[in-house]
């Protein structure tokens, strides 16, 4: 069983749906009861960083999924959950994340020559750095699905994949049991639904 972190950000059932497709168990919660019992568990999100930690905050959901994570259960950041885990984001003001990951989130438009668009949306291919449980299947030149105005940096620790857009984007990354993708799998046709069974398939 699948834990979709419900907080009130974030694309929720089209993650929920894709799961379904796969014919994985899974539930969209905020009860810490069924986060605990959970085998995985996935942290969506869309918006901006400083309003989605006040929102697992305000839900008292902070504190719980850093235990569970650093108690070894498999977790993964999807999108702007991905940036969550890292320790801090600088954007609209600096805001202290998870601190599950080194590195810092910050602006893609600042680091992009005026010739590429911010947001970052669409297709890209995604060149390996390193070998992860969630790459189980995936062949080279494998593209994903992005959409994001801000990226990690100084994440060399726990890089696992990235994209060239202007800048090399780290696109998936994972330390351990915790995991995180910049880009959206449930977006990314058979290569992120080969990832999301990957995930399916950690065992905590």
């Amino acid at each position: 069983m699948i834990a979709i972190i419900d907080y009130g950000v974030g694309n929720l059932f089209s993650l929920s749906r894709s799961l379904e497709f796969l014919e994985i168990d899974n539930i969209v919660t905020n009860n810490l009861s069924e986060l605990q019992a959970a085998d995985q568990i996935i942290l969506p999100g869309v918006g901006a960083f400083g309003d989605a930690i006040q929102k697992l905050r305000d839900e008292q959901l902070e504190e719980p999924i850093k235990q569970l994570a650093q108690a070894g259960k498999p977790l993964l950041g999807i999108c702007l959950g991905m940036q969550l885990l890292f320790e801090k984001s600088s954007e609209f003001g600096e805001h202290q994340g998870l601190g599950l990951l080194k590195g810092e989130i910050v602006s893609l438009k600042e680091a992009l020559p005026s010739t590429l668009k911010v947001p970052h949306i669409g297709w890209n291919a995604l060149e390996l750095q390193q070998d992860s449980p969630l790459l189980k299947g995936f062949e080279k030149g494998g593209q994903v699905y992005y959409v994001h105005s801000f990226y990690a940096t100084n994440c060399e620790d726990s890089l696992v994949a990235t994209s060239e857009y202007g800048v090399d984007i780290p696109g998936l990354v994972q330390k351990q049991n915790v995991f995180g993708a910049q880009f959206h799998p449930e977006k990314s046709d058979t290569v992120g639904l080969q990832m999301l069974k990957a995930f399916s398939e950690v065992k905590g």
